[in-house]
């Protein structure tokens, strides 16, 4: 993963909304143009969404970024399509299929931004209960990345932290940890179970109590809220077929 992370809080901090959308186009052209994975657009998305929260600006996006017309501002109004609400989604692909009629060119990892592949998943926590990491990893062609929650059981459900890591060898390094530490639980778990807990985890909303995990989570946050719902909506998917697969399997026997 390419992006490097600038402090979208610190960008955006002493602008007036209205100046917002200049800042955020600018930090398009400067980054986008260096951009050749799907997770790296997400990413720099989800940041400059955390860094917008309470602004009022995120939803004048949509249309600002229409009225510009640049290559920049359809790359903005795909990763919108990807990581917004279901409202923010469908009026950002709107948006964005318009420019494309008109003549702009969409970027390379366009077409597979939001639509990775689920791969392996699993959960490890404190025998007690206490806390629990969910570990999702998803795929891009051959990479793959991983998405990390840290839930506290302790405070209803709450995420506490979340992350996104390179997910090569993580599985094993913490297979590994967790075999030598006789005070963690680690198991894999199946998607749709992995689904589930996102779920319930988001629902129940956040409690960071580090400077760290606050940064954690509003850079994240808009990524983290996209997977669970693809991954949620994925898992559902993959049921029904199987269910159905089964039912006209035992109405042939």
């Amino acid at each position: 993963m390419a992006y490097g992370e600038t402090d979208m809080a610190e960008l955006f901090a002493p602008l007036r909304p209205a100046q917002a959308f200049d800042v955020v186009l600018n930090e398009a052209r400067q980054v986008l143009t260096h951009i050749s994975a799907p997770v790296d657009a997400e990413l720099w998305g989800s940041d400059m969404l955390g860094a917008l929260t309470g602004s009022g600006t995120a939803d004048s996006l949509v249309p600002a970024a229409e009225a510009s017309a640049t290559p920049e501002a359809l790359a903005l109004l795909r990763i919108l399509a990807a990581l917004g609400t279901q409202a923010l989604a469908a009026t950002a692909t709107e948006a964005a299929d318009r420019l494309v009629a008109g003549g702009l060119q969409d970027p390379s990892w366009a077409a597979e931004l939001g639509r990775p592949t689920v791969s392996q998943c699993w959960h490890y926590g404190d025998v007690g209960g206490r806390q629990e990491s969910i570990t999702v990893t998803f795929r891009y062609g051959a990479a793959e990345h991983a998405l990390s929650v840290l839930i506290d059981h302790g405070k209803q459900g709450r995420i506490k932290d979340a992350w996104v890591a390179d997910a090569e060898g993580l599985l094993d390094k913490t297979w590994l940890a967790a075999e030598n530490d006789p005070l963690v639980v680690f198991e894999q778990i199946a998607p749709a179970a992995a689904a589930a807990s996102l779920r319930r985890a988001v629902a129940a909303g956040e409690c960071p109590t580090k400077p760290d995990e606050v940064d954690d989570l509003t850079a994240h946050r808009a990524l983290l809220h996209a997977r669970a719902r693809f991954l949620a909506a994925t898992s559902t998917s993959t049921a029904t077929s199987t269910s159905t697969a089964t039912s006209q399997h035992t109405e042939a026997d």
